[in-house]
């Protein structure tokens, strides 16, 4: 599955600038703070970048994990939290 730009057809140029990569549609483990806590989710669609990782989410995977945020049930599972101190 190939990023593409419909116009030229062509792979999309990663966004970081002198970065030479280009982007591939792949599923990521995505996490972020919700209400002070860590919420984890994985095969989260995403293009990501070949060379340095940068990653891309469209606006309807956003609004996605917005609403499932929202609805706030139990998580699938649970993971260990380890801090760097």
């Amino acid at each position: 599955m190939d990023v593409t730009n419909p116009k030229e057809g062509l792979k999309m140029k990663c966004s970081i600038q002198g970065c030479p990569g280009e982007y591939e549609n792949l599923r990521i483990v995505h996490t972020e703070r919700h209400n002070g806590r860590l919420v984890v989710m994985e095969n989260v669609p995403a293009e990501v970048c070949s060379v340095c990782g940068d990653i891309l989410l469209k606006p309807e995977t956003i609004r996605h994990i917005e609403e499932l945020l929202s609805k706030a049930s139990q998580p699938h599972k649970t993971v260990p939290l380890y801090e760097y101190a």
